[in-house]
């Protein structure tokens, strides 16, 4: 396993300062990349998302703050901080912030 960005590995580390909002954009930092898979962070901005678009991997979403709206295959699923849901692979999904949320995203191969 790959940890980027000087990611400490072993420490325990405080998931809301991985990552900062920042005004009007989404930010994200990678923590950890291997050929298998992968383990971001996001800040979303309210109002901020990513479009529509598929991925290889099986991607579970963790919601650490805030509120998003998931779509998966052009159903909604409101989420909020302490919720999770998995984003089948190669299926259409997109997400908005409907509040400024943050969320952990973890990636794996099928």
């Amino acid at each position: 396993m790959q940890f980027l960005n000087k990611t400490p590995s072993g420490e325990v580390l405080t998931t809301s300062g991985l990552v900062n909002y920042q005004e009007e954009a989404v930010v994200s930092r990678t923590l950890s990349q291997t050929k298998n898979g992968t383990v971001t962070v996001f800040a979303f901005d309210e109002g901020q998302g990513l479009s529509e678009h598929t991925a290889p991997f099986d991607a579970l979403v963790f919601l650490l703050e805030g509120e998003a709206q998931v779509n998966i295959q052009e159903k909604e699923h409101m989420i909020k901080a302490g919720e999770m849901i998995i984003m089948p692979a190669n299926q259409p999904h997109s997400l908005m912030a409907l509040k400024k949320f943050k969320m952990l995203l973890v990636m794996l191969r099928s």
